[in-house]
C-alpha cells in the first residue's frame, strides 16, 4: 500500500539530495518524485510516492528536522498528485 508524502521546501540547490539521502541512508525506497515550484515564492512543493512501512513515522520525523524542509503532510494514495501522468505514461 502505498502514501503520499507532500513536502514544502526551500528551492535552493542541494535541497531534493538532502531529502533523498534520508531515504537512501534508510533503504526505503520512493516510487515517485514530482517537485514543482510555488508561486511567488522561494519555496516548492515536492510529492514523494513511498510504501507504508513500520519505519515511515521515523523518516517523517526526520524529514521535519531537515533545515531545508519547512512542512511534511501525509497524504492518501490515490492523492491526485500523479493521476495525470500516471495516464500521460500509460
Amino acid at each position: 500500500m502505498n502514501t503520499i508524502l507532500e513536502l514544502t521546501v526551500a528551492n535552493h540547490p542541494g535541497v531534493m539530495s538532502h531529502i533523498m539521502g534520508l531515504f537512501a541512508r534508510r533503504a526505503f525506497n520512493v516510487d515517485a518524485i514530482l517537485c514543482l515550484p510555488l508561486p511567488d515564492t522561494e519555496c516548492s512543493r515536492v510529492w514523494l510516492r513511498v510504501c507504508e512501512d513500520t519505519r515511515l513515522p521515523q523518516v517523517v520525523s526526520q524529514l521535519e528536522k531537515l533545515a531545508d524542509v519547512r512542512s511534511v503532510s501525509r497524504r492518501p494514495a490515490h492523492h491526485t498528485a500523479f493521476q495525470d501522468l500516471e495516464q500521460f505514461f500509460a
